[in-house]
């Protein structure tokens, strides 16, 4: 079991370290923002296998608020992206 959530953790750091990539590399500040998004949600993913491997509940918690709270900063910046237009 520690070895399939080491692997995971492996491959969101993989995905975190692209999206840094991507950024450096990025003109356009909606490509940031969407991967800002995607740096955000790789480090709450990160937490739940954290979480596993230490049987700890509060961690669960944090990640479930944190996604919450991440999802509508998605939708706020969608918004001021796209100024208000549907």
């Amino acid at each position: 079991m520690t070895v399939v959530l080491t692997i995971a953790l492996v491959i969101i750091g993989i995905s975190a370290l692209l999206g840094v990539i991507a950024t450096l590399r990025s003109e356009s500040d909606a490509s940031r923002a969407v991967i800002g998004d995607l740096l955000f949600f790789a480090a709450i993913a990160a937490f739940v296998p954290t979480a596993v491997l230490t049987g700890s509940a509060v961690v669960f918690d944090v990640a479930l608020l944190a996604t919450m709270l991440g999802i509508l900063t998605t939708m706020a910046l969608g918004q001021i992206l796209t100024r208000g237009r549907r």
